[in-house]
């Protein structure tokens, strides 16, 4: 059946769940005609976002993500807000497989009507994101959620792909830092916008506060993201429900200094045209793989470059040559 354009961005702007669906469905295909429709349809939603918060969430496996963000989002659509989730679910290398089980971790927002959940696997994706997480952005932004919250799978990867499409970015982390201060990477810090350790409870809560005094002092040894911004360190504990209105309250405070500079926008600009030269990078590689020509080549020349018969550098240019043709 043809895909219904028109009540499809009727549905989006209404908030209708069925049609938001849909639409995200849409732009997460790789099918050529889907790709296509997918173009018009964020093309006709784009004057009806920009409105969102864009927050992105990362910290190690085990850090409490999920918890912290249902708590986050819970206490955000309690102050009136409509908060959007994008969880990114870890991709099966081997299989391809995703659990997608963040509805499961985030209990509070799956059943709340204030917010909505959209999971979605990286599918091996950089920064833990998917391909079409701005697309993602954009439509539920289009459909009223004033609150956009991204959370990635924090593995360790590049997570300057999340922080080139939000506007502040929450690295979350485990008290007892005095030993993972040892492995941090620095640039991750020079990333952050604030640093929040997670788990200030049961027991934890001396722990948690050195924690805190260890990240300032290590964060007073980087350059800032921002050098208007000075990231702030702050304790919290997503199963108690502390310490979230100071979180929220330093993202609004972040917000209206981005806002009164003017740097808001500019980031912003900046962020659209990143993301169009990320698209071209994408589309060429997917169309480099599918051509035939290339398909033809690159067997053997798999095989070459395995058998030491070519190097890696000349076996590229041949299949890039073969593309130009």
């Amino acid at each position: 059946m043809e895909f219904d354009l028109d009540s499809c961005v009727e549905g989006v702007l209404g908030a209708d769940r069925t049609w938001l669906g849909r639409a995200v469905t849409l732009v997460e295909s790789t099918k050529p005609d889907d790709r296509t429709s997918a173009t018009e349809l964020l093309q006709r939603l784009l004057p009806h976002t920009g409105g969102a918060r864009r927050v992105g969430i990362t910290g190690v496996p085990g850090v409490g993500k999920s918890t912290f963000i249902d708590a986050l989002g819970t206490y955000l659509t309690s102050q009136d807000h409509r908060v959007a989730v994008l969880a990114v679910d870890p991709s099966s290398t081997v299989s391809g497989g995703s659990i997608l089980g963040d509805k499961t971790r985030m209990p509070n927002l799956a059943i709340d009507d204030a917010a909505y959940i959209r999971p979605s696997p990286s599918s091996g994706s950089l920064g833990g994101v998917t391909r079409t997480t701005r697309e993602t952005m954009t439509v539920v932004e289009a459909a009223g959620f004033d609150v956009v919250l991204v959370e990635t799978v924090g593995v360790g990867q590049s997570e300057t792909a999340v922080a080139e499409m939000v506007d502040f970015f929450l690295v979350m982390m485990l008290p007892g830092a005095g030993d993972e201060l040892q492995g941090i990477k620095k640039g991750v810090l020079e990333l952050a916008d604030a640093l929040v350790v997670n788990k200030a409870d049961g027991g934890n809560e001396i722990a948690a506060q050195r924690a805190v005094r260890d990240y300032r002092a290590a964060l007073a040894m980087t350059a800032p993201a921002n050098p208007r911004w000075v990231p702030p360190v702050l304790a919290a504990s997503a199963i108690e429900g502390t310490g979230l209105d100071q979180v929220w309250d330093q993202i609004q405070s972040y917000f209206r200094s981005l806002t009164d500079s003017g740097a808001l926008a500019n980031q912003r600009a900046n962020q659209q045209v990143r993301w169009m030269w990320s698209m071209v990078d994408d589309r060429l590689r997917d169309r480099l793989q599918s051509s035939p020509v290339v398909s033809d080549l690159a067997s053997d020349l798999e095989h070459q470059v395995a058998t030491a018969q070519t190097t890696p550098a000349a076996a590229a240019d041949q299949i890039l040559a073969a593309f130009d043709i």
